[in-house]
């Protein structure tokens, strides 16, 4: 079933026009292509493949998920293949596909994270690259340089200096004292768009085994819990920059979508979703076509920082 009446879904994502708002998370559609055969990937605004480093990682043991009232907890530990595997066997398939490709980035220091990029600078097919400095399932990068004003500044500078040719997103840590504060640093380090927000470090213990139920004693949280905790960090966000936002947490609905677009976001990422129906993404694009219709909107930008615009 399609829309009565035509809708504009295209935004602006810094340099960016995506078809329509709708990416898949880096870390829930694998490498994209693993998608292919049940999600048309050219219906996407985009999506954001697993967290390449340098050399391939193991990951963390299992298990790796679990379900939580209203949300999920994973600690899969960035597992992934390293990115010289990916160049060679995993975006050549995507190269077929009419989507932006978005490279999520991850290092156990700051110029590991500049030699991702490097090796990525030379191969063709991607739209931009996303710094993960928020992942709070390794023991060592992520979330430190995430956590820290000059550090995130740091690492967004050195990054910045290596990524040339391509749009640098950084993904934000939602447990901080002050997100507007680092998200300020992030942008005048260089970022050009933020990633609002990772998981929220969390844990979840079996009564019967007095054991975590995850292979790590913690692991981060996702899903339609934190979506008004993440739908506000947004809204702060929004407040002291002026460089585009994706929001990320507990999107399921076209009203999850307009809702982060209406506190500031130009776009978002499909998550945990993903994982109970692997179609979510694509459902959302129709979705979003006629809940438009309904609210007698035509463009979607036409609702972007509406909310911002109404409370002063």
């Amino acid at each position: 079933m399609t829309a009565p009446v035509a809708v504009d879904l295209s935004v602006q994502v810094g340099a960016l026009r995506l078809r329509n708002p709708i990416l898949a998370a880096s870390g829930t559609f694998g490498y994209g292509s693993e998608f292919s055969h049940l999600v048309n990937l050219n219906r996407l605004g985009g999506l954001v493949v697993k967290g390449l480093s340098k050399e391939p990682i193991e990951g963390a043991p299992s298990p790796r998920l679990c379900e939580t009232p209203s949300g999920m907890l994973n600690a899969v530990g960035l597992q992934n293949v390293g990115v010289r595997a990916f160049v060679a066997e995993k975006l050549p398939p995507l190269r077929s596909f009419d989507t932006a490709i978005i490279a999520n980035v991850f290092g156990y220091s700051m110029e590991e994270y500049a030699e991702v990029i490097g090796i990525l600078e030379d191969a063709e097919g991607l739209a931009a690259y996303e710094l993960n400095i928020s992942c709070p399932n390794v023991k060592r990068g992520g979330m430190q340089f995430g956590s820290d004003p000059s550090m995130t500044s740091e690492v967004v500078r050195i990054t910045r200096k290596a990524a040339r040719k391509r749009p640098l997103w950084v993904k934000l840590s939602p447990l901080v004292t002050d997100i507007g504060l680092i998200a300020k640093a992030a942008e005048e380090a260089g970022a050009d768009a933020l990633t609002v927000a990772n998981t929220y470090p969390a844990m979840a213990v079996d009564l019967r085994t007095r054991r975590s139920r995850l292979g790590s004693p913690t692991g981060g949280l996702s899903g339609p819990a934190i979506k008004p905790l993440t739908l506000r960090l947004v809204w702060e966000v929004r407040q002291k920059t002026s460089i585009p936002i994706l929001g990320l947490g507990g999107v399921e609905k076209a009203e999850d979508v307009l809702e982060y677009m209406l506190v500031g976001a130009s776009a978002v990422q499909v998550g945990t979703t993903s994982f109970t129906d692997p179609r979510a993404s694509e459902r959302l694009v129709e979705d979003l076509e006629r809940a438009l219709c309904e609210y007698k909107v035509f463009s979607i930008s036409e609702i972007q920082g509406e909310f911002i615009a109404k409370s002063g």
